[in-house]
């Protein structure tokens, strides 16, 4: 036989064997019989997933940052609604996927803020510890003026609020 038809038949038996041992492995994690089509039909759209990954798929590129025009306003705003100490003003950024065209454009606000450290109680010890850092993510609706988007404060909602760094002996 020639090489080709040698590894046409290894491709084959290696594809039918790796679908036996899903089907099988699927029948044993879900304790259900397995619907092969639909199995196939996930692989075959992940595979396509991943080959047209690069070219033109709009994953990677939908969110586009806009300058914020009242930075102030919505660093108090995000500031009142967390109970956080400060936000540091120049990594509050607003991203959209939202046509510019709109009047009313919905926006993801990020931001780190800081919440002050409070050491010891009535102790003569003095406590040295850093300030807890928070990562906060927004949600919020803004008109767009002159390339720049002026935020709603009254339309901010805290959508996650994570701990990056703290002190963690709770003193």
């Amino acid at each position: 036989m020639s090489r080709i038809i040698k590894f046409v038949l290894f491709l084959i038996f290696f594809i039918v064997f790796f679908e036996a041992g899903l089907i099988s492995s699927y029948t044993i994690v879900t304790s259900q019989a397995p619907d092969v089509g639909k199995l196939i039909g996930m692989q075959i759209e992940e595979i396509t997933s991943l080959l047209s990954f690069g070219s033109g798929s709009n994953i990677l590129n939908s969110q586009s940052n806009i300058n914020i025009s009242n930075p102030d306003e919505v660093a108090s705003a995000l500031q009142n609604k967390t109970g956080l100490s400060g936000m540091n003003i120049q990594s509050l950024t607003a991203q959209t996927s939202a046509s510019k065209k709109l009047t009313l454009i919905p926006v993801n606000l990020t931001v780190m803020g800081y919440q002050d450290a409070i050491s010891g109680g009535n102790t003569s010890q003095i406590v040295i510890s850093a300030n807890q850092t928070y990562s906060i993510t927004a949600t919020a609706t803004g008109t767009l003026t002159n390339g720049e988007i002026d935020i709603d404060v009254n339309s901010i909602q805290i959508t996650s609020s994570r701990k990056l760094y703290g002190n963690t002996n709770g003193t």
